[in-house]
């Protein structure tokens, strides 16, 4: 009597399916685990900013003295959030270029992922590491003597601008990195980039010490935007305005660099 063998085909697992946001949060996670296990990236993340406040504060802010009827330290500690933000959404496009250069991308696409999630917990990580620079950045400038002028909740709503323009820039910078696949190269050809947001903006100084020519730049250009919405929910001014006018730059970056990063993320792995 011959026994015939039956096997029955192995079945497919509801949780191998794809999860875009379970995914997504894995990867975050994966990114946060990293920064936990190498507390340097943190750490040379705020010794910049630290030093600009000090240097700020203490070299050139006796030279400034109060701007718009309001100590120096009032005026640029705003400043000094967006510079430490833009600074810091360069990490996603180093951190991009980094795996895609060690084929860690590769190896994430083998699994059974959403090739979203790579980018959305790449941008996800970077945004709670700006959250927590920031943070420290607040205390810094406490310590300093920064006061804010306005309601608790006008200056959590200015915090809040600041982390929302950190996320939109990491699109920005996730570009370069996917372009360029090289942390090194990544960062080199961010920097005019960088350059041209922070050091021509009314970030450290008012507009109109700047020349004619340069002002028209200045006023409209997204930093600058950003920082005057943080300044007027935390000193005062013509907030509602000037906050949609951020807010509109904001999404306006994730809407057009976004695409543009998944397309680009597709081509390269």
């Amino acid at each position: 009597m011959t026994t015939t063998a039956t096997t029955s085909p192995v079945p497919v697992m509801s949780d191998a399916r794809p999860r875009p946001v379970a995914d997504a949060l894995t990867m975050m996670w994966r990114n946060l685990v990293n920064i936990r296990r190498n507390p340097q990236l943190l750490v040379l993340a705020t010794i910049q900013p630290v030093i600009f406040v000090l240097m700020f504060r203490y070299v050139f802010g006796g030279a400034i003295g109060g701007v718009s009827g309001v100590p120096y330290v009032d005026f640029l500690m705003p400043g000094v959030f967006i510079q430490t933000v833009v600074f810091g959404s360069l990490t996603t496009g180093i951190g991009l270029a980094d795996d895609l250069n060690k084929g860690l991308v590769e190896r994430f696409r083998s699994l059974p992922m959403a090739r979203s999630a790579v980018l959305i917990g790449r941008t996800l990580a970077d945004l709670v590491r700006n959250i927590l620079v920031v943070l420290l950045m607040c205390a810094i400038g406490y310590l300093v003597g920064w006061r804010p002028h306005t309601e608790a909740l006008a200056v959590i709503a200015g915090i809040a601008m600041v982390v929302l323009f950190s996320y939109s820039l990491s699109w920005v910078f996730a570009i370069i990195g996917l372009s360029v696949r090289d942390a090194e190269t990544t960062q080199a050809a961010s920097f005019p980039i960088l350059a041209l947001l922070v050091f021509p903006s009314t970030a450290f100084v008012p507009l109109h010490t700047m020349p004619d020519w340069l002002q028209v730049y200045a006023e409209h250009q997204p930093v600058s935007v950003v920082v005057e919405a943080v300044r007027d929910l935390t000193i005062g001014g013509p907030t509602s305005s000037d906050v949609l006018i951020a807010l509109a730059w904001c999404v306006g970056i994730v809407a057009v660099f976004a695409p543009m990063a998944v397309a680009r993320y597709r081509k390269a792995v």
